[in-house]
């Protein structure tokens, strides 16, 4: 049997063309379709224009009761049967997902080799390498400090920004914001207000111990620092107890003590300057070793404190990335501001 044209034009294809085109749903047409076709009701007189309204009006009226109806149907499964069934689906998905990645570290694990095994990746040339040849190689008589800021430097590159981005988004979530005209704004005077409550700032005992203490702490992360090519220690240790000589101060005398010295603006470009040059020193030191150039950085005499090339300037740069990020979280979430 041929279809008709009124057959085609209400079939799925042009409804949801026209759909597209003018907003409207697939339910509306099936709803309300029929009224736009009828230009004269069959029951309504020709002269009569207000019973034909009328006639409009009630049939409008059973049709929106019908769509609420049907509304209310799919609303109410949605909250009884529907949300069972996606606690459900929530549920069975997520043992699952939890039984596949057990099954493929499990898996994972099968294939690591033995533990002792002469011929695992722990015992092969790399390590080796590092121990017999490091410090000819880097000048570093400590074997870390040459692996992780020589061999591996672009490691400890990531590490340190790392830090740096952490405390971009500490900043970001925490920092209190000041008032367009630059004074302090009335969330930042509050937490100011609190902070003095809980930790008042004129303990006379405190202030004389930090007054003896901080500079000693300092000098000493300072020594760790610089030594830390020659002994134990390095940039992120040192840098963790110079950022403690700093909290310790902050809690003794104060925010705005410690700002005359170190502040936001401080932050920023010590560890920008940092950072920058962290990347450049070993970009400068990648490109010249990969590429068997000559370089102007020497290893030194091991065991000096100015030896190792780039080893004690990358440390004093990690140790203020550390020291600087450490401050800043403990001051934003303390008090929201720097």
């Amino acid at each position: 049997m041929a279809k008709t044209r009124n057959d085609y034009e209400n079939s799925w294809w042009p409804r949801f063309v026209r759909w597209l085109k003018n907003g409207s749903s697939a339910l509306d047409d099936a709803m309300y379709g029929d009224l736009e076709e009828e230009a004269v009701l069959p029951d309504a007189p020709a002269g009569d224009a207000e019973k034909r309204e009328a006639q409009w009006d009630e049939r409008r009226r059973l049709l929106l009761r019908d769509e609420q109806d049907m509304y209310s149907q799919v609303h109410a499964w949605s909250r009884s049967k529907g949300a069972k069934l996606a606690q459900w689906f929530y549920r069975v998905t997520a043992v699952v997902i939890c039984l596949g990645i057990i099954w493929m570290l499990l898996q994972t694990a099968a294939y690591l080799p033995p533990f002792g095994n002469p011929d695992n990746p722990a015992n092969n040339e790399v390590s080796r390498r590092y121990i017999e040849q490091g410090m000819q190689e880097t000048g570093a008589v400590n074997i870390v400090a040459g692996m992780i800021l020589d061999y591996r430097a672009f490691d400890t590159l990531g590490e340190s920004n790392v830090l740096f981005i952490a405390a971009c988004s500490v900043l970001i979530l925490l920092r209190i914001s000041s008032e367009k005209h630059g004074g302090d704004a009335v969330a930042q005077l509050e937490a100011e207000a609190d902070d003095r409550m809980y930790e008042p700032k004129n303990d006379l005992i405190l202030q004389r111990i930090a007054s003896f203490l901080v500079p000693l702490i300092l000098l000493f992360g300072v020594y760790i620092i610089m030594n830390g090519h020659i002994s134990p220690g390095g940039g992120f240790s040192g840098g963790a107890v110079m950022g403690a000589g700093l909290i310790l101060y902050l809690n003794a005398f104060g925010f705005r003590k410690t700002e005359r010295f170190f502040t936001f603006k401080t932050f920023k470009v010590v560890s920008l300057c940092a950072l920058s040059f962290y990347a450049v020193s070993k970009a400068y030191s990648f490109f010249t070793g990969a590429n068997h150039l000559s370089s102007f950085i020497s290893p030194g005499t091991p065991g000096r404190l100015f030896s190792a090339g780039l080893i004690p300037y990358l440390n004093i740069a990690v140790g203020l990335v550390v020291c600087c990020t450490m401050y800043a979280f403990y001051t934003l979430f303390r008090k929201g501001d720097m």
